[in-house]
């Protein structure tokens, strides 16, 4: 829900501007720059004529009140010429494009006004873990973001939020699958813990972040204590919820690794990060110290939606057995 300010309100707000604003995380997070109250800006394609699904979405942006400038990152002088009007910049690029980062980082420099960048990162802390080389390459390419953020000295937060707890509970548990699931597939032996984080979540603590001096040059990380679960917990707990017992079916760790070296790419990165996250546990591969920045401490008045919520929410969502009819 969208927070009315008044006039002299928005004028204290910091100007957002999203790219990848009609992407998975994207919405999200224009979603929460509204709600905070922030004059939102996103930077999107050029709309395309017949393209009647983007021309909606420019019409419900619009209606929110969010200011649209249409170009391509290759389009330089737009790009410095959208930042000017903006405070902080918030990348949500998928992975295909991190390093077209580059460019918004080329215009960033050039602008010489933006107060924050936050790239496209939102997964592990890519400084201090590492992966299979399908995933690897993916961390990599966001520490080249980082390092070229900071040789290029402009003011930063980069987020590790871990896993997306939608996206994750919905691979992993299929909520929604309106018949009874043969088996729930376990990767490893199902005791590594992982954090899961819902993604409105996520979008807030970001915009939160983002507008906060002290995350200014800063890693955050978002690790509450509510989402940290293993996938054997999960699932006993989705049980719990649903009143029913799934088979389990576990993928051996040399099975998943074996997936990465066979598949072709970009087939070869879901294993990878499977294997990531559910078997070698590198979210919570190292401890958070008292000089990390660690999400639900900073922002205690936050109200988070825990795994054990947010299973409640899929269990309202999930479709009800039909009952059999007799006579």
């Amino acid at each position: 829900m969208v927070v009315n300010s008044s006039d002299d309100e928005k004028n204290t707000k910091s100007k957002i501007l999203i790219f990848a604003a009609n992407g998975y995380l994207g919405k999200f997070m224009v979603k929460a720059s509204l709600s905070m109250g922030h004059p939102t800006f996103v930077y999107v394609r050029p709309l395309k004529p017949n393209d009647s699904s983007k021309l909606q979405l420019f019409k419900d942006l619009q209606s929110l009140g969010v200011t649209i400038f249409q170009g391509e990152l290759d389009e330089h002088e737009k790009l410095v010429s959208a930042l000017k009007e903006v405070d902080i910049v918030i990348s949500t690029l998928a992975v295909p494009q991190h390093l077209e980062q580059l460019k918004i980082i080329r215009a960033i420099k050039e602008a010489n006004n933006i107060k924050r960048f936050i790239p496209s990162e939102f997964g592990n802390e890519v400084d201090r873990v590492s992966g299979l080389p399908p995933f690897e390459a993916i961390l990599e390419n966001k520490r080249k973001i980082r390092r070229a953020i900071e040789e290029a000295n402009i003011a930063y937060t980069f987020v590790s939020a871990n896993a997306f707890a939608s996206y994750f509970v919905d691979y992993l548990l299929h909520p929604n699958h309106n018949k009874t699931l043969p088996h729930i597939t376990i990767y490893g032996t199902g005791q590594a813990k992982v954090v899961l984080n819902y993604e409105e979540d996520v979008a807030a603590y970001t915009i939160k972040a983002a507008t906060d001096r002290r995350a200014e040059n800063r890693v955050i990380i978002y690790r509450p204590e509510g989402n940290i679960i293993t996938q054997l917990e999960l699932l006993s707990l989705w049980e719990n919820k649903t009143g029913q017992t799934f088979k389990r079916v576990h993928v051996p760790e040399e099975e998943v690794i074996k997936l990465t070296q066979t598949l072709p790419f970009p087939d070869n990165v879901t294993p990878a990060v499977l294997h990531n996250i559910f078997i070698k546990g590198d979210q919570m591969s190292f401890e958070i110290t008292e000089n990390d920045l660690e999400a639900s401490k900073l922002y205690p008045e936050y109200k988070y939606t825990s795994i054990d919520a947010y299973l409640d929410l899929c269990l309202v969502n999930a479709p009800k057995p039909k009952l059999a009819t007799f006579g």
